[in-house]
């Protein structure tokens, strides 16, 4: 059976980092069929309107087996659209979004090697986009947690650590201070922890783990730390500073039956069409799209040779201490994991 994926090309960076992922994946002979749609802040600009994807680019993306997506502007400020990102885990129920984090060799440790998971509820929270203007000096914002969400996403972190034979999870709360909210998501996660006794959870106040994980990073790794949306998008992108660069982080956003697949960061569009940026987080992402519909060993080989490629440092971008172009650190990595195939 040929799978077909959603192909958005994003903004700034985004289609050249979505070129270069093609190419590797074709090097391994990837036999997905992608459908290009439209969505974006370049796409907005041009048509306007309430949001940033439009209808026809609905129909792939709700049709498809998954999506792979470039990096994304989102505009600010009041009544500007929500984020693709955001869109579409909200519109397919994309609950839980779920960002690796390690080192590679070969690159600078700012404070040790890390190696962890961060596992984010990605659709409610304070980014259920409830908010409200009461007056002309006062609006506000509400955190829509339920237990339904917070239950799953549980699911998918101790499932995750089961996975990979860990035996520590961590969940980041505020529970002194949003007792109705954070009270709901523990009282879940406690309910889905029994079904995993031989997992360790510990609660943590995001304030303290952010102290903590620059303190002492390797206190958490081989765990998996999870929480609600806005405090692991916090704190994913905090512990992502923690390896050489954020051009390394790819993530996945999964359902019950769907998932995406992005680079961590945005889409720097200061730096479009230099041929400058990093490939890693885009190509891994891609990567991790092939497992996901089956394609393991093809998978298996973007990493092992994207890891290689880092690790010898010759052929790199200058975020990880190279001069290579995005071409050329492409080429390196296809050339890599084509003679693994």
């Amino acid at each position: 059976m040929r799978h077909t994926v959603a192909l958005i090309r994003g903004d700034g960076t985004g289609p050249e980092l979505i070129d270069a992922t093609l190419k590797v994946l074709e090097a391994v002979g990837t036999s997905v069929n992608f459908l290009e749609c439209e969505a974006g802040y370049e796409w907005w600009q041009k048509h306007g309107g309430p949001t940033l994807i439009p209808e026809q680019s609905w129909n792939i993306i709700e049709s498809a087996d998954a999506c792979l997506k470039g990096p994304t502007t989102t505009p600010s400020g009041p009544s500007t659209p929500r984020s693709v990102a955001v869109t579409i885990r909200q519109g397919m129920n994309l609950y839980a979004n779920i960002r690796p984090i390690r080192t590679f060799e070969g690159t600078r440790r700012p404070l040790g090697d890390v190696d962890l998971v961060c596992v984010r509820e990605a659709t409610e929270g304070i980014y259920s986009g409830i908010e409200l203007r009461l007056t002309s000096d006062v609006a506000i914002a509400i955190r829509k947690i339920t237990r339904a969400q917070s239950e799953k996403l549980a699911r998918v972190a101790f499932e995750e650590a089961k996975r990979r034979g860990w035996k520590n999870t961590f969940a980041i709360t505020k529970q002194s201070i949003l007792k109705e909210t954070d009270g709901l998501f523990m009282e879940a996660v406690s309910t889905v922890h029994k079904n995993y006794s031989e997992i360790g959870l510990e609660e943590y106040f995001i304030d303290n783990f952010a102290q903590q994980l620059i303190k002492n990073p390797q206190r958490f790794n081989q765990s998996v730390v999870f929480g609600t949306n806005l405090f692991m998008d916090i704190i994913s992108e905090e512990v992502s500073a923690l390896v050489a660069s954020i051009g390394c982080i790819y993530s996945a956003n999964f359902g019950d039956d769907y998932a995406m697949f992005e680079p961590a960061h945005g889409s720097a569009p200061r730096y479009r069409g230099q041929d400058k940026v990093n490939p890693t987080a885009t190509v891994l992402a891609g990567a991790w799209l092939l497992e996901y519909l089956g394609e393991k060993k093809k998978s298996k080989a973007i990493f092992e040779a994207t890891e290689e490629v880092i690790g010898e440092g010759k052929k790199v971008t200058y975020d990880l201490g190279g001069d290579a172009r995005l071409s050329e650190m492409t080429e390196a990595v296809a050339e890599r994991a084509q003679k693994k195939m």
